[in-house]
């Protein structure tokens, strides 16, 4: 997957990573159609529905030569373990899996191996990955290290923060925090003053933040939403109270519609996660687990002049960020 920086007309501070690994191949299939189902979180956020309507434009969905299907997972985990029991009871060819909660999401995908059908990460992982026939994803420590480093920089390096989490159990949630964390330990005048979940909801994150600014009147100095959702409800809170969002920096991830546009106003950070590449070259994954020999049809590979590296059974991305500076991963 490649997340890409979004920046602000006056040349933002904000950057993005990718991560990315390829393991096992299965056999080459025969020449049917490749029949492949797509259990997602929910399609009721905007970056899963961009997600899901990625992966509907890929080059072989659109021909017919791959038949998918996109299973709502309704941020429910045992919605999804029925959907990947349907999956497997109807003889799929391989899941790709965005997964609501990072543990319960192992014992599906180990009863899909035991059952013979290849699985691909997408986006939000499982903690034991090696279950996985192969995976694409964000960095999402490094995102989280982003996300800290852009607003305490903002802050001046000191002041009172806030962390909208994202649901409780979920990889990016995890992992984002980790590196929120991380990234502290470097700004010891940072102080966090209130931590919650708003469940990746912008709604959910407009009421917290309302209800902080409320408890420490003047207090808060900075914002991490660990999604653009949360970031936005922040933001709409922040204006709420009469204050200037330029004056309180705020960070979102994913690049959702309404984040670009407060970025363009200068009124918050966002890193953008490519919801082509993820969806697009999980599906060039799952052909390629049943085809060794097959070649992939996504943009994003630079086969085709896209950002990522596909050198056979080995698959490389890069970090990039705002400049020169990058980094390689295998």
């Amino acid at each position: 997957m490649a997340l890409k920086t979004i920046t602000r007309r006056t040349g933002l501070a904000m950057l993005a990573g990718v991560g990315l690994a390829f393991m096992n191949l299965g056999p080459a299939f025969a020449a049917d159609p490749v029949r492949i189902a797509a259990v997602v979180q929910s399609l009721d956020t905007e970056f899963n529905v961009l997600w899901a309507n990625a992966a509907n434009n890929h080059p072989l969905v659109k021909d017919g030569s791959v038949k998918l299907t996109v299973l709502d997972g309704r941020m429910d985990a045992l919605t999804q373990s029925n959907q990947f029991d349907t999956a497997i009871s109807e003889k799929y060819d391989a899941i790709i899996f965005v997964p609501v909660d990072i543990d319960a999401g192992n014992d599906p995908v180990q009863r899909a191996k035991d059952a013979g059908v290849t699985v691909i990460g997408s986006n939000t992982l499982i903690s034991n990955t090696s279950l996985y026939n192969a995976y694409i994803s964000s960095n999402d420590v490094e995102a989280g290290k982003l996300l800290a480093k852009s607003v305490f920089d903002k802050m001046g390096g000191k002041g009172n923060v806030v962390i909208v989490e994202g649901m409780i159990g979920q990889s990016a949630q995890v992992q984002r925090l980790e590196g929120i964390q991380a990234t502290l330990k470097d700004y010891p005048d940072i102080k966090v003053l209130e931590q919650k979940t708003a469940n990746w909801s912008r709604a959910e994150a407009l009421t917290l933040v309302e209800n902080w600014l409320t408890a420490h009147p003047g207090e808060i100095h900075g914002v991490i939403g660990e999604n653009d959702e949360e970031a936005i409800g922040a933001l709409e809170a922040i204006k709420a109270h009469g204050l200037d969002p330029k004056k309180i920096p705020v960070a979102g991830v994913d690049g959702v519609t309404d984040a670009l546009l407060a970025v363009q106003r200068g009124e918050m950070m966002s890193t953008l996660q490519d919801a082509d590449a993820q969806a697009q070259g999980a599906i060039d994954l799952a052909i390629a687990s049943k085809q060794p020999d097959y070649k992939p049809q996504a943009k994003v590979w630079d086969v085709n002049g896209g950002e990522l590296a596909w050198e056979g059974r080995q698959v490389a991305a890069l970090f990039r960020a705002v400049g020169s500076s990058y980094w390689r991963e295998r």
